[in-house]
């Protein structure tokens, strides 16, 4: 079983940056593929980005490539997911997920995803 602890989300005003991390607990993660996932108001889950577990292969939606970054650290099993520039439209609770697979490997759906946190809320005013 592994638990998964979103933090970071807060209110911020449009073209600004936030660091949002996500910490796992319970069983190693280190051969886990993880993702960050966003829910808007009205709107489905929809995929952000994602990492794998060996080479460090990255996955971002094209709503989101060259603003945000996706990064893990083992020794502290988080993963972070720093959004630079971010606009209005990035406003959402964000999701962490984690899922074991091969090492190259991430997924990109909710299917893909064997746990997930709570979330955490990000509000982005113009």
């Amino acid at each position: 079983q592994v638990q998964l602890v979103e933090s970071g989300g807060r209110l911020v005003q449009a073209g600004g940056s936030l660091r949002v991390s996500c910490a796992a607990s319970g069983r190693t993660f280190i051969r886990y593929a993880m993702g960050w996932f966003r829910q808007a108001p009205g709107k489905e889950r929809e995929f952000v980005a994602a990492i794998s577990w060996r080479e460090g292969n990255t996955a971002y939606a094209d709503s989101v490539k060259g603003r945000f970054t996706i990064s893990r650290e083992y020794g502290e099993n988080t993963v972070d997911l720093q959004m630079n520039s971010l606009k209005p439209e990035d406003t959402a609770v964000y999701y962490c997920a984690a899922t074991p697979g091969p090492g190259g490997w991430y997924g990109t759906a909710l299917s893909d995803y064997n746990y997930w946190g709570q979330g955490t809320q990000v509000t982005v005013s113009s």
